[in-house]
This record gives C-alpha cells, sequence and structure tokens, in this order.
C-alpha cells in the first residue's frame, strides 16, 4: 500500500485570472501617463530660474580686467578715511534665458529650494528682447546706478551736484529720430526746467500724444525742438514715447570711480552711496559690523525697490552678514522669509541706512528702528 496517494494525472492546473478591460485600461494610461510626463519634463520651459549671485563689498577690493585686484570705490580730489568691516552689495544670477531654455525638471527641482525663485521668462525678457540686449540695458542702469550714488552721496554730505540729462540712443524710425540727437542735454520740456527722468517722463504722458516742445543744448547752442510722441504697444500700451534713452549726467567736485565688472542693473545704488560716506568721513560708518544691504538711489537719497529681494537675503546669510538693509517698498516680500541669524530693517532713505548704521557702530539699541518682520 503506497503512503502517498499520487495526484489525478488527468487534473489541470487552475486557471489565471484575467486582468478585466477597466483594469487594464487604467494601467495602460498610467504608462502613457508616465511616459508623456518623462517626455515633457525634458521640453524646454517658459520659466527662468533666480538665485543668489557673488556678493561684493563696498569697502573692500575688486579684480578688474587686467586681473588685477583694485578698491571697488576709488575717490580722487578729497580726503579720505580708513574703513573697516562690510557693506556687502548683492547680486541675483537668472538661470535660463530665450536662446537657452530651462527644462520642467530643473524648473521643478527649483520649486523646493527656498534660496531660489522661478519666474515667468516674460518678467525677465520682455518679448522679442534677446539676452544680449538685456545684458546691454542693465549695463547701461548700472553705469547710471553709479552716477546716481555718487550724487546722492554727496548731496548728503553737503556738496552741490548738478544733474543734467543727456540724450544717449536716438531708435530708429521713432517719434525723435531726425530730431533730437545723442550727445543733446535736454534743458527744458513744455517750458519747464526738467532734471529727472521721472519728471520727463510724466510731461510726455501728460500730452496724451500731443506735440512735445524739448529746449536742448547740442554744440554749444541751444535749440528748440517739437517731437510728436507715439503711444506705446504690448505691456506699455497706454504711455506716450518719442524713442530716446536718456542717462543723467552729474559736474561733480571730486572724481569717485567704481571698479565693478559683470554686474548689471541698478539695485546696488544704496550700497554704493553708503560705501562713499564711509570712505569720505572719519570713522568706521558701520562699526566694523557686516552689514549688506540692497535698493535703488536718486538725488535726493530716496532709496527704491529691487527684484530678487529674498534670493539676496540668502545671499547675505551665505556671506556671513548679520545685518540687512532692505527698500521699505520690499518689505511685503521680505516678511516671513528672513533666513536665521539675519536682521532686516526696512530702509526708505539714505539718511535712515546711515541711521542704522551709525546705531550698529555705537552698539545702542535698535529696537526703535522698522524692519520687515511684520510686512
Amino acid at each position: 500500500m503506497s503512503l502517498f496517494e499520487l495526484e489525478d494525472a488527468g487534473a489541470s492546473p487552475a486557471p489565471r485570472r484575467r486582468m478585466s478591460r477597466a483594469t487594464l485600461a487604467g494601467v495602460w494610461a498610467l504608462v502613457v501617463a508616465l511616459l508623456a510626463l518623462l517626455g515633457m519634463s525634458f521640453l524646454p520651459s517658459p520659466y527662468v530660474i533666480e538665485r543668489p549671485g557673488p556678493v561684493y563689498n563696498t569697502l573692500g577690493e575688486v579684480t578688474d580686467a587686467e586681473g588685477e585686484d583694485v578698491p571697488l570705490i576709488t575717490v580722487v580730489g578729497s580726503e579720505t578715511y580708513p574703513t573697516g568691516g562690510s557693506l556687502d552689495l548683492l547680486t541675483v544670477q537668472v538661470v535660463g534665458s530665450p536662446e537657452r531654455r530651462l527644462s520642467w525638471v530643473d524648473v521643478a527641482l527649483a520649486w523646493f529650494d527656498p534660496t531660489k525663485a522661478v519666474v515667468p521668462m516674460e518678467q525677465i525678457y520682455p518679448t522679442g528682447q534677446t539676452s544680449e540686449q538685456r545684458t546691454q540695458q542693465n549695463a547701461t542702469l548700472m553705469v547710471d546706478s553709479q552716477q546716481d550714488a555718487t550724487a546722492a552721496a554727496l548731496h548728503y554730505l553737503g556738496y552741490d551736484v548738478d544733474p543734467r540729462l543727456e540724450v544717449s540712443i536716438v531708435a530708429e524710425e521713432s517719434a525723435a529720430a531726425g530730431v533730437l540727437e545723442p550727445g543733446d542735454v535736454i534743458l527744458e520740456v513744455e517750458g519747464e526746467p526738467v532734471t529727472r527722468l521721472s519728471a520727463l517722463r510724466e510731461t510726455i504722458n501728460a500730452g496724451a500724444g500731443a506735440p512735445v516742445s524739448f529746449l536742448v543744448e547740442r554744440d554749444g547752442r541751444q535749440e528748440t525742438v517739437s517731437v510728436t510722441p507715439d503711444e506705446g504697444t504690448g505691456d506699455a500700451s497706454g504711455t506716450w514715447q518719442v524713442g530716446i534713452s536718456v542717462t543723467t549726467v552729474y559736474d561733480f567736485p571730486i572724481d569717485v570711480e567704481i571698479q565693478l565688472n559683470n554686474v548689471g542693473g541698478p539695485s546696488a545704488g544704496m550700497m554704493f552711496a553708503l560705501g562713499m560716506i564711509d570712505v569720505l568721513t572719519p570713522g568706521e560708518l558701520n562699526g566694523g559690523a557686516h552689514v549688506a544691504g540692497t535698493g535703488t538711489i536718486v538725488t535726493d537719497g530716496t532709496v527704491g525697490p529691487i527684484g530678487g529681494i529674498r534670493q539676496k537675503l540668502w545671499g547675505a546669510v551665505d556671506a556671513g552678514a548679520e545685518y540687512f538693509l532692505a527698500p521699505s517698498d520690499n518689505c511685503g516680500e521680505v516678511a516671513g522669509h528672513v533666513p536665521d541669524g539675519l536682521q532686516v530693517f526696512s530702509i526708505a532713505t539714505l539718511d535712515d541706512a546711515v541711521s542704522v548704521l551709525e546705531a550698529i557702530a555705537d552698539e545702542a539699541p535698535l529696537d526703535g528702528f522698522p524692519t520687515c518682520a511684520a510686512g
């Protein structure tokens, strides 16, 4: 007698359960979706990424075009004084361009990095603008900001500065073509003296397309010319333009040279001005502390907002700054996003910035100064 019973040789294995049509369709849909997502992740996106850029101490040295270390700020024609600590200006790097677009993978990774910001391409590069054109525009803005910073610093120190508006570019086929010329100094608009670009724009727009009268100085003589503005298009719709680029130039009583290569834009104006004031006055304006900041500036000392403020906060921390001077108009973006270890002050004017620095130098209480902590 057998100890084991043999299986019935004729028995067949249990049938496999077939996948339902609904389940099969779901699996294929998931596969197709994953493949589509994988393929799309490598497609170019309509975004760029902002991240912290290099940090420069306005009281320190930089490398010039010849590879030599030179002071970032040099003053000729006035007594200068030793400085200490740091007054850092901050920059933002833009990754991506119309010619070299980022993939969706790059964009997705940046979303999870608090030091970076994902920004629509057109916010950085207006429609039709190339990387080269943006670089040229930022270089012009940097030159203007250095001039404005010098004027603001010298004005704060009691010097007389005489701003003038000079035509630098006349666009081809624009309203001003053949009427205004590069090098023209604009003395009056509609019979009123004008020394600020904002006032020039306001006067042109106020006419709503009516001819605008310019009194200019050209080749040592004065001439009156008339330009009929064109209405702006796209984002500029509703504004009126004559088609010129204008630079503010000054007759300074002393020579101030700022050496900073490959950096563009107007946002370093306030820190340039503070660096000049420190160089031109006895003692250490910041008391030897490590201070960073940002903001545009005009001759009367008004500090204006800038872009990329959150990335600049991280840049300041990485550089070792303890204090940060932020434009008041940027405080809404700063509140709730201040990195640990950084004290941020709200700055509306150059006087505000100097007052904060003097308090830091004197080790005085800082509680009375406005901050961006509450927006």
